[in-house]
């Protein structure tokens, strides 16, 4: 899988909210609290499943991930778009990137995701990002204006939609509409 843009590692981000509103600022608070509630489920069923060894085989490795999502899945099969990327959120990325891209920096942007290799690529939640499209990330300068995840989780662009995708298991937790102007 091609990552095109390197993100900085979670803990160098340095989400420079101070200067967004207080109303903004209560929005990001409740879908990073979002995000986290979807990490601790994934963690604690993560924690259930058999442990790999050191010399797991790439044929045990991957029966793992297999039964990971699955449980996953299991466990979110209530789950809708919109959960974790509310309308507010949406409108709050949807303004960022717009403020922060602009002109030519929009352009290239655009380009870069339209290119990519992500036709086929579901926009459902509960299902796998497929392991043959390209992984379109964010640009750092933009991870750092968008709300903080945790490490279990990662922003990728599907054409103009924004998804939220599960790093281990490759499920996509949530994706927003036309996050790109």
């Amino acid at each position: 899988m091609l990552s095109l843009i390197a993100a900085p590692a979670f803990g160098q981000q340095q989400n420079s909210q101070s200067n967004i509103s207080a109303k903004d600022q209560q929005t990001v608070a409740t879908f990073e609290q979002r995000v986290k509630e979807y990490v601790r489920l994934r963690e604690q069923l993560e924690d259930k499943m058999p442990k790999l060894s050191e010399k797991s085989t790439p044929e045990q490795i991957e029966t793992h991930k297999i039964a990971f999502e699955g449980t996953v899945r299991t466990a979110r099969v209530g789950a809708k778009q919109g959960d974790i990327f509310t309308p507010a959120i949406a409108k709050f990325i949807r303004m960022t990137i717009q403020n922060e891209f602009k002109g030519k920096d929009r352009q290239e942007l655009r380009k870069m995701v339209m290119e990519a290799d992500t036709k086929g690529v579901p926009l459902r939640v509960n299902y796998p990002y497929p392991e043959d499209k390209e992984l379109v990330e964010m640009p750092p300068t933009l991870l750092l204006k968008l709300p903080q995840l945790p490490k279990q989780v990662k922003y990728r662009f599907v054409n103009r939609h924004m998804l939220l995708v599960d790093r281990e298991n490759g499920l996509i937790v949530d994706y927003m509409l036309n996050a790109l102007p």
